[in-house]
């Protein structure tokens, strides 16, 4: 049940999925229809409707209380996800704030034969409903679930002509004022939509349950899209008569032109949610014209920015903890054992690249430093190593006729036996060869890379010396890293389209690149370096970082 934590935060179902053993054992009804695996795990056969009759009508009678009684030529509803949508309302009405005994007056819209949602409604809040229906057999089936659950006092089903909606359905109660209306509407337009023809996406996976309902429950002229427009031109006539209108949605590319719909009649107040059960998707509507309602934010935006983000982790195996170990007792430090050893080096590196760091509490067998990254240092080492090499390339060349003078001249020293003449040659040499110094020194190394093919692009290989000392390292530490990327010339590359970003001025208050938390962990006889995104301009920048220590790290015991 893929999407059941972003249920509504108070579906009962959120946390403690149904137990279908537990049901089993209760009610021999439910009990027929659930297999058992080897492994003593009780499943159920979703594409078979009669099986997902007996769960709806069995959750319904262990959690609520209450006993219904549907066909299978009528639309079975799912508890959890019908839930849902009750949740919903009570947060547009203010349901948990305001008074709990006050009455609240709403309207189902199509209640359907199981009438689920006036009856869910009456039991968990005690709210009235008026409930409309269409079709013969659902309207008896509804009116006779209301009965046999004594709540014919909160709950009224009445009989409408086809394609009523609301206003007529409110032309007797003209006086009364009600809180909201509910609706699942018909999701589909023709017979090819409702079996997924041109109307869902070939890479999803074809749907777990099996497709239950009659003509007017899921099949309507213009699917849901005309259906509720329809009730919006109802809502205009009507205006405050509701304090909120809403509908349930089978479609998410519904809601952006219902949306436009609503602000092209200039509604005031609109808002949407989306309702998750296992790997079903729903998405809702709500609008009001009161100035005074409370609209609650999109759970869906609330839901992306509570997902916690997965760290940026590499592993540092105890082997190379060792040799740390060892180059930390070299240099006198104290802390030369498991994650403080790491931690230290860590700190060192930080310290060599200016970036701001304190420790901060952590759990035990762990150590946490949070980082201020005020400029990209990492990326401007690389950059300055790459631009020695390719100054080193580009020095002077002496032509060959100078070369040649050059070397007659210090041959000539050494077979002179005259001092003198040693002494002027020498005179000579410091007051004029020095200058060529340099310059005979590479043009010997030129000469060198043009006489010997294997050695030509040479230089390339010192731009990947990093590289080759962190590959001849990796047999002692760990590769496990689940975002920093192998290669460090891409974070290099990365750091080039944020250079102006990472000019500001350094140490300026509330100038930064980005902050985060480093935690180092033990991880059996191995070390966990985890790097917590906190805020900042671009979580690349904290990628570049870990690939930056972590070849640090290789570099080390390389060396």
């Amino acid at each position: 049940m893929a999407l059941n934590k972003s249920m509504h935060a108070r579906n009962r179902y959120r946390d403690k999925p149904p137990d279908f053993a537990y049901l089993a054992s209760r009610y021999p009804a439910f009990r027929q229809h659930v297999q058992t695996s080897l492994s003593g795990r009780a499943s159920l056969n979703f594409k078979d409707p009669e099986a997902v009759r007996a769960l709806t009508c069995t959750l319904l009678k262990e959690d609520f209380g209450l006993t219904i009684d549907i066909p299978l030529e009528r639309l079975i509803p799912t508890v959890p996800l019908r839930l849902n949508y009750i949740h919903w309302v009570e947060d547009l009405i203010g349901h948990q704030d305001g008074d709990k005994q006050a009455l609240r007056r709403g309207i189902d819209i199509g209640t359907g034969a199981s009438c689920i949602y006036p009856l869910l409604g009456a039991t968990l809040n005690g709210w009235y409903f008026l409930a409309t229906e269409v079709d013969d057999m659902c309207f008896n089936y509804a009116k006779k679930n209301v009965e046999q659950n004594n709540l014919s006092d909160l709950i009224k089903v009445v009989k409408v002509p086809q394609k009523t909606l609301l206003m007529d359905a409110l032309k007797e109660e003209s006086e009364i004022i009600y809180d909201f209306c509910m609706c699942n509407p018909p999701f589909f337009a023709n017979q090819l939509e409702a079996k997924g023809v041109n109307s869902r996406n070939p890479r999803r996976p074809p749907p777990s349950s099996v497709n239950t309902g009659g003509i007017t429950e899921i099949m309507a002229e213009g699917g849901e899209l005309e259906f509720v427009k329809r009730i919006i031109h109802d809502s205009l006539q009507l205006k405050k008569r509701l304090r909120w209108y809403s509908c349930m949605l089978g479609k998410k590319c519904s809601l952006a032109p219902l949306k436009e719909e609503l602000r092209i009649q200039g509604v005031p107040k609109v808002t949407h949610t989306e309702f998750c059960q296992g790997r079903t998707m729903r998405w809702a509507l709500a609008w009001s014209f009161y100035d005074d309602v409370r609209v609650p934010s999109p759970p869906s935006k609330r839901r992306k920015l509570e997902k916690p983000r997965k760290p940026i982790t590499f592993i540092v195996l105890a082997s190379t903890i060792k040799e740390l170990s060892i180059k930390a007792s070299a240099m006198g430090w104290d802390a030369v054992e498991g994650i403080a050893v790491v931690t230290k080096w860590i700190e060192k590196m930080l310290t060599d690249l200016k970036v701001q760091h304190k420790y901060v509490p952590c759990g035990e067998d762990e150590v946490s430093l949070f980082l201020t990254a005020i400029e990209n240092s990492w990326v401007h080492l690389r950059r300055k190593k790459r631009e020695r090499v390719r100054q080193l390339r580009e020095l002077p060349r002496a032509s060959e006729d100078i070369l040649q003078a050059m070397e007659e001249e210090k041959s000539s020293q050494k077979d002179s036996d005259n001092p003198e003449c040693e002494q002027n040659k020498t005179e000579n040499f410091e007051m004029g060869s020095v200058i060529f110094d340099e310059d005979v020194s590479s043009a010997k190394n030129d000469r060198q890379r043009e006489d010997s093919p294997t050695k030509e692009g040479n230089n390339e290989e010192l731009m990947e010396e990093e590289d080759i000392e962190a590959k001849q390292a990796e047999t002692l530490v760990g590769e496990d890293s689940s975002d920093a990327k192998e290669e460090p010339d891409a974070s290099e590359d990365a750091g080039n389209l944020t250079t102006e970003k990472e000019q500001s001025p350094k140490g300026t208050s509330g100038h930064f690149l980005f902050k985060c938390l480093i935690n180092v962990k033990k991880e059996g006889d191995d070390a966990l370096a985890e790097m917590h995104w906190v805020e900042g301009q671009n979580r690349d920048l904290m990628n570049q970082l870990c690939t930056y220590l972590r070849n640090q790290i290789f570099r080390l015991v390389a060396s």
